[in-house]
């Protein structure tokens, strides 16, 4: 069974993903992981994330630098949106992330085109959404107990112009899947939504 987890940053679909893998026994990929590592290869290269030949070149990044935490700042989270408009990115990507889907037994995958570009084959699709004040405020608090100095609006303007370049991009734009479910996590906890979710994939496969 594969399960596909679409949606935009901070709208919880990650954390959804991993407890969708852990109720079902699958492999999980954050697939957002691979390019925000591209992003941050970009940076450490002394590139330009916006300059498609640079994004390739940072395609090649070693495997440790995935565990870096510094993928998970919110500079490299927009680098890593920027990188993704690139063509050439995508398609470097997508072979590994493929693979993933594809395995024996199935695999749960979280991203922006999973359901609609990565495993359009997909038996269990979601689309996580949810307000840009929650988001912007769950990204706030997470960003606290980092220990980052980060203020609200400016996490609620990154949010909305991350938004607008995955929606907009002509290589596999933010959308839901014409048979995805769409849940939103708004005003919803962290149990409820994953109990939501798991409701959901039981229903669907």
């Amino acid at each position: 069974m594969i399960i596909a987890v679409d949606g935009p940053t901070a709208s919880g679909k990650g954390t959804i993903a991993k407890a969708l893998a852990a109720h079902f026994g699958l492999p999980h990929l954050d697939t957002g992981l691979l390019y925000r590592a591209v992003g941050r290869q970009v940076a450490l290269n002394g590139g330009n994330p916006d300059d498609p030949a640079d994004a390739l070149a940072a395609c090649t990044f070693h495997e440790h630098l995935l565990d870096d935490p510094e993928l998970r700042s919110e500079a490299t989270g927009g680098l890593a949106s920027r990188v993704s408009v690139h063509p050439g990115v995508r398609q470097a990507l997508y072979e590994r992330q493929r693979a993933f889907a594809a395995q024996p037994g199935g695999a749960v995958l979280d991203g922006r085109d999973i359901g609609t570009v990565i495993a359009p084959e997909a038996e269990v699709k979601l689309f996580v959404v949810a307000s840009v004040p929650a988001r912007a405020e769950r990204r706030f608090r997470e960003m606290q107990n980092q220990g980052r100095a980060v203020a609200l609006a400016e996490i609620a303007a990154d949010l909305e112009a991350r938004d607008e370049r995955d929606r907009t991009r002509a290589e596999a734009p933010l959308v839901a899947a014409a048979d995805a479910v769409l849940l939103d996590t708004s005003d919803l906890g962290r149990d409820a939504a994953i109990a939501a979710a798991i409701a959901i994939a039981e229903e669907r496969r």
